[in-house]
């Protein structure tokens, strides 16, 4: 299967890139996290004092801007490597315009199920991975061969996001006990909520493109 060309896949791409290395080579790291990473605190509406802390993000763009910053070589590399592979097949079918929305709201889906589990945290949340869960979500969902057959009542289009969701919490269960022994140091529930925004929008925002075209 030829990989189809994709301008917002690689803009994407070139955008995360770009913003790591400028990060990575003034030593901004620690800065760029504080300011701009996902704090869960911050959502619940814990108020920040700026004058300790100087200028934030403000908490409600945190999602989107958090999704722009990565903590290492190997985590923006394995995040870069699945949208460049994903990503152009589902901007072929979605076109840019709406890929780019499922993209911010998989960035968001991902936010909410995070702070839906812990609140309270001040673990800051970095990485485009619950934005690119959303592609993975559309990737799979179009590109799956294998038919599915209701069950009662439910249409096999449910039947196959029900199935596709559970695996998926299965494999970021797995990872996250693999890489560390305990589900610490990885948003698995952020990797869930952006998979599950993919899931559930994709087939809206494909029939919104081909109705409006």
């Amino acid at each position: 299967m030829n990989m189809p060309a994709g301008k917002l896949t690689n803009g994407l791409i070139i955008a995360n890139v770009v913003i790591f290395l400028l990060v990575w080579l003034f030593g901004w790291e620690q800065d760029a996290i504080l300011r701009g990473g996902m704090f869960p605190i911050r959502l619940s509406g814990e108020f920040i004092d700026t004058s300790v802390y100087g200028w934030l993000v403000p908490a409600w763009l945190t999602p989107l801007s958090s999704a722009f910053l990565h903590s290492g070589l190997l985590h923006i590399g394995f995040n870069m490597l699945m949208l460049l592979f994903c990503g152009r097949f589902v901007e072929q079918a979605l076109g840019p315009q709406l890929m780019a929305v499922l993209y911010v709201a998989g960035a968001y889906a991902a936010a909410i199920a995070q702070f839906a589990v812990e609140p309270g945290s001040m673990i800051p949340m970095v990485g485009a991975s619950g934005a690119i869960s959303a592609i993975l979500g559309a990737y799979a969902l179009l590109f799956a061969r294998n038919k599915v057959d209701p069950v009662g009542p439910i249409p096999g289009h449910v039947v196959r996001i029900i199935w596709l969701t559970l695996a998926w919490i299965g494999i970021q269960l797995m990872i996250g006990l693999a890489t560390s022994g305990n589900l610490q140091g990885i948003a698995i529930f952020a990797h869930i909520g952006g998979f599950v925004a993919g899931l559930v929008l994709t087939r809206p925002l494909l029939e919104w493109r081909f109705r409006s075209a």
